[in-house]
């Protein structure tokens, strides 16, 4: 469903600013892989997801997503196979839009727009019934600017959005760090439950290392634009996070630094 190889990318490239972000990077996901992804400061996580996106162009290699060639392929064109939730609560949605036209966008996502007015009353009864299972009322509150919504309920409605359309891929790129622990744990079940119902592909960036054992049914760490360490199945779920740390440590010669993830 994802096929990564030897991808490249240089920032600043030729300026006191470089910053190699991606190094002949490979990676391969089979459909229905839900693979976490862990990693120090710069190690190439979130930029990895934003060349799978098409937010910046790559500068070697090749990306491929169902057997498509996406490298050279616009950001806007890939959109119609990718579901993505951003770790900012605020950038999924529109703040000035209804729930429900919020909705309709997502839902219209890669289809031919005719010249209808508004949202058809069938297409109501779908969304009412798709905000009903996240268990926050928001079925209720369908003409409620999104603006209005805390961050926690924002980033739940961008997950239904990015999975409305079922995507060939989904990207979360650490879509719980904003949230407090509580809304934190119940946007991360829901993300569970929509990716084992749907049978989707997915590729989640996360800080929480405990997360990234617990979730999915492999993990991967990068350092330095390369993924380092690669496991799945049982070895995974037994690991503990002190495994992780000797881990990387032994695969890239060094003490692991991130704070952020130290502590959670």
């Amino acid at each position: 469903m994802l096929e990564i190889s030897h991808v490249s990318k240089t920032f600043n490239k030729g300026t006191v600013n470089e910053k190699k972000a991606l190094d002949d990077l490979n990676l391969k996901l089979k459909e229905e892989d839900f693979v976490t992804v862990i990693g120090g400061n710069g190690a190439g996580k979130s930029t990895m997801l934003n060349m799978v996106a098409g937010v910046y162009p790559i500068d070697a290699g090749t990306i491929r997503i169902d057997s498509t060639d996406v490298s050279l392929m616009p950001e806007y064109k890939r959109a119609r196979l990718l579901g993505r939730v951003f770790q900012d609560p605020m950038m999924g949605t529109a703040a000035d839009m209804e729930i429900q036209e919020n909705l309709a966008m997502a839902y219209r996502r890669g289809k031919n727009r005719g010249l209808s007015w508004g949202i058809t009353k069938k297409e109501k009864e779908t969304y009412h019934e798709a905000l009903k299972r996240l268990g926050l009322g928001l079925e209720d509150r369908m003409s409620s600017k999104v603006g209005l919504l805390s961050g926690g309920q924002r980033q739940a409605l961008t997950l239904l959005m990015a999975t409305l359309q079922r995507p060939k891929l989904l990207l979360l790129d650490e879509h719980t760090a904003a949230l407090d622990p509580r809304t934190a744990k119940k946007v991360l079940e829901l993300t569970r439950e929509i990716v084992e119902e749907q049978k989707l592909t997915a590729l989640m960036v996360t800080h929480n290392m405990k997360d990234a054992i617990q979730i999915g049914n492999r993990l991967i760490m990068m350092h330095e634009g390369r993924i380092i360490y690669d496991v799945s199945g049982e070895e995974k779920q037994k690991l503990q996070v002190s495994d992780l740390l000797e881990k990387f440590e032994e695969a890239s010669g060094e003490e692991f630094s991130n704070d952020r993830m130290l502590l959670s």
